[in-house]
Parts: C-alpha cells; structure tokens; sequence
C-alpha cells in the first residue's frame, strides 16, 4: 500500500486537534474513515504514531518525529502546486516566422494587442519566403508561421488554417500606357520591365507559370528583396510590378500607383497559419493561436 498524502494530512490534524472526532469534524470525513487511514498510515510505516490513552489521543515518539516532515512535505506539495500554475502563465518566449509582406501589413496590430495582454512573453519575428518557413516549421526552429500560398503544405505533419484571401494585384505608375487598356493580357506584357520579387515567392511563381502557359517568358526583369523597393520603383515609372493587394493599398487609395485590369486568370494566394502538429502548444502560443483567430474572423474554418 503507498502512503497517501490525505493520509498525512490526516494524521497532521489529528495530532493537531488531539482527537479523532474533531478531526472528523474539520475535514468532513466519518470517524471510521480517520481512523482507518490512521491505521493504513501506521501499517504503510511500521509504527505506532498515537497512544490511545482512554479519551486522550498522544504522540508516540514516531509520531512526534514524523509530524515535522508531514508540515516539510505539505510545504513541497503547495510550492509544486504554485509552480505549476505558474507555468500555465504565458511566459518565454515564442519564435515567429512570416513573409515580408505579412510582417509588415498583417502582423504588427496582432503583434501590438498580443504584448498588449502578455507583455512578459518575448515575440521573436523572422521573416522569410514560404518555403523556408515551412522547413523551419517542421525543424522546430520556428514555434509558428504565416504563410502567403495557394495551396496548403504537404505531408500531414503540419497543422494549416486558412486566415484569409489575398489577392495579387499587377500595379503600374498612374501615366503608364496601360492603364489606358480596357484589358490587359499576358501578351501584353512581352516587352515591359517588370520587378519580381524573390525566386521561391509562392505569388511570383503562379504568375510566371501563368505568363509561361501563354508562351510569355520575361527578358526584362529585376529581382528584389524588398518590397518598398519595387513599389518606389513602379512609382517612378521604371517597370511593373505584382504585388499583394494589401502591401499597396495606401499607394492605390491616394493614386501614386493603378491596379492594372488583367484578362489573365486572377492571381489570389491564402494568408496561413501554420505549427507542427507534434509541437507541445506552450500557453503562450495557446493565447497567441487564439488572438490570431480572434483578429482574422474571416477565416475560412479549413483546417489540415
């Protein structure tokens, strides 16, 4: 039989009170019941904690020596406890990963009310193209990612939501020549400088596939890192450019950039929210899936 901690408890109460009915009485227990974990107790350690001394209950020796590891371990059993719950508070730290463009259009107000509410958790944000997110995902160097994708990732180790749909929108400089058109087609675009962004960008490589079925493959193109850099660009007046909706909507709104009318098939990716479906969910990252989730109601409820 193991030694059981109501046991203990028991035996500290009754050495307290001096009495097996009083005891009873403060722990809601029947008499009987005292008395039989008394005896188990007595059993489990080979040793007569009471005399019994007519109505008087006494300490043996064992019993007085035994009584301050009771209090000793009573102590452990709270202080365990408390660091327990403690864990459950959000706290360390949560590494993030996302593209560029959801870094800078998406995530600083979901970003501002997590701090808002958990100031103590330490927000690392790496960003990067998808694909490398998805691998530092299945690593564990990244607790979660957002992703920008049409589709969701393969395998079944990774847990996707769709968030929300982004469409991808071709901009041009508001005195381009094709902003004039009524239509623009893929054979339009055979002879413009066009800015791009990083190879492996899931947006880049569905347009380009697009442009390859009509035949169109681009000579003049520039690759860069930034966005800002290639909406300055097209606002000068050097090339085109496609880019999410969201990253230029300010430059739309205020007429420094136009949204092209493509014929071409519309180009729209998913933002995503991606973990490991094996990754231990911290109460941090609890919280955090759950404000994510708050912030974009519009999500559709589709789940991998």
């Amino acid at each position: 039989m193991a030694m059981e901690l109501r046991h203990l408890n028991t035996f500290k109460v009754v050495a307290e009170v001096k009495g097996f009915t009083r005891a009873a009485d403060l722990l809601g227990y029947a008499q009987s019941s005292v008395t039989a974990q008394i005896q188990a107790l007595e059993e489990e350690l080979g040793v007569q904690l009471f005399n019994r001394l007519g109505k008087r209950i006494v300490l043996t020796e064992a019993g007085t020596r035994l009584l301050p590891f009771v209090a000793e371990i009573q102590k452990l059993v709270e202080t365990a406890k408390s660091e327990l719950l403690e864990a459950q508070v959000p706290q360390g730290t949560l590494t993030i990963g996302a593209p560029e463009s959801l870094c800078a259009f998406r995530l600083p107000s979901l970003l501002q009310e997590f701090r808002r509410k958990f100031p103590s958790v330490k927000i690392v944000l790496r960003p990067g193209l998808c694909w490398q997110l998805r691998q530092q995902v299945r690593s564990g160097e990244l607790d979660l990612a957002f992703l920008l994708d049409e589709d969701k990732p393969e395998g079944n180790d990774l847990h996707a939501e769709v968030l929300l749909e982004e469409p991808i929108k071709l901009i041009a400089p508001p005195t381009h020549p094709l902003t004039e058109r009524k239509a623009v087609y893929p054979q339009d675009l055979k002879e413009e400088t066009l800015f791009l962004t990083e190879v492996g960008c899931s947006y880049r490589t569905i347009f380009e596939q697009q442009l390859n079925s009509h035949g169109i493959y681009l000579d003049q193109q520039l690759e860069f890192g930034s966005l800002e850099a290639i909406k300055q660009c097209v606002i000068t007046g050097i090339g085109l450019a496609q880019l999410p909706e969201v990253v230029v909507q300010n430059e739309l709104a205020d007429g420094r950039l136009v949204a092209l009318p493509w014929a071409g098939q519309a180009v729209s990716v998913h933002t995503q929210l991606l973990y490991h479906k094996s990754k231990w969910v911290s109460p941090a990252m609890k919280e955090f899936l759950e404000i994510t989730r708050r912030m974009f109601p519009s999500r559709q409820k589709t789940a991998r």
